[in-house]
């Protein structure tokens, strides 16, 4: 064996050990023991939702009558577990859409953000469950549909929700803080409203979710002083249900933040 052939042997020999190393590596913890996940206990990962509406002029959340153990008959917030393959932002989609029946195609274009994640141990009795929350704006639509493991699905007005199952409560609660904090420095009120509004219903938004009255003309030129807040609608303005003349129509503007923020009027009692 040549000098050249025993160099390329030590080195394919390096190699080969460094190789062995690194896969030693892989299956050992930092203290240098090899990992074991069944030394962990198992948990599951869920997605629960808190939708809301304005509707009636009230703010109202989907809510879904369970139809299996536990909490059987109990009204809970859509939800439900992940699957292996998924993420959990696509499960949350995937059982508002199976749990409700709105639909794929409103479900996916629906603004959907993620809330927080609830781990205390003892929320669900089945076993040790991670829930990843979600919460999601609707324009009023039609009453939804039970599917999947939901008997029946309902808007339900916030203030009469009553007792929800698991952690829902505390949930939904933080849904709304989030919500009503968000609407003072985001244009997410749109969210709210149909494709085309008026600056009415678009205040009547702010008033339900906030629980406090505004005043109009003031909300008024706030709202068209805000760059890409709204965009006015070519066109005939629609008649409201009021006596005076038809008020002129909107859509959301592109803007995503609003600079000033809109702040919530101060020493007015919340809901």
């Amino acid at each position: 064996m040549t000098t050249h052939q025993r160099q390329g042997v030590r080195e394919a020999d390096g190699r080969a050990a460094a190789a062995r190393d690194d896969e030693e590596d892989d299956q050992e913890g930092q203290d240098g023991q090899p990992y074991d996940p069944r030394a962990f206990p198992p948990f599951a990962v869920t997605v629960d939702l808190a939708v809301l509406t304005v509707r009636d002029s009230r703010l109202q959340v989907l809510l879904v009558r369970r139809g299996e153990s536990p909490y059987r008959g109990a009204w809970a917030l859509p939800g439900g577990f992940v699957r292996p393959e998924e993420s959990a932002g696509s499960a949350a989609r995937r059982e508002l859409a199976e749990e409700t029946g709105l639909g794929h195609d409103t479900v996916h274009g629906l603004h959907l953000e993620q809330l927080r994640t609830y781990s205390d141990p003892g929320r669900d009795p089945r076993m040790r469950v991670v829930s990843v929350a979600y919460t999601a704006l609707l324009p009023d639509l039609p009453e939804p549909r039970g599917g999947g493991d939901a008997a029946h699905a309902q808007w339900v007005p916030r203030d009469r929700t009553g007792p929800l199952a698991f952690d829902h409560d505390r949930i939904l609660a933080d849904a709304h803080d989030r919500i009503r904090a968000k609407l003072e420095y985001t244009c997410l009120a749109t969210g709210f409203c149909p494709p085309e509004f008026t600056l009415g219903e678009l205040q009547q938004v702010y008033e339900t979710v906030w629980g406090v009255p505004l005043d109009r003309p003031n909300f008024r030129r706030k709202v068209l002083a805000t760059p890409g807040f709204v965009e006015a609608v070519e066109g005939p303005p629609r008649r409201t249900g009021g006596r005076g003349k038809p008020a002129a129509l909107y859509r959301a503007g592109p803007a995503s933040a609003l600079h000033p923020p809109l702040l919530r009027p101060e020493g007015r009692p919340q809901p």
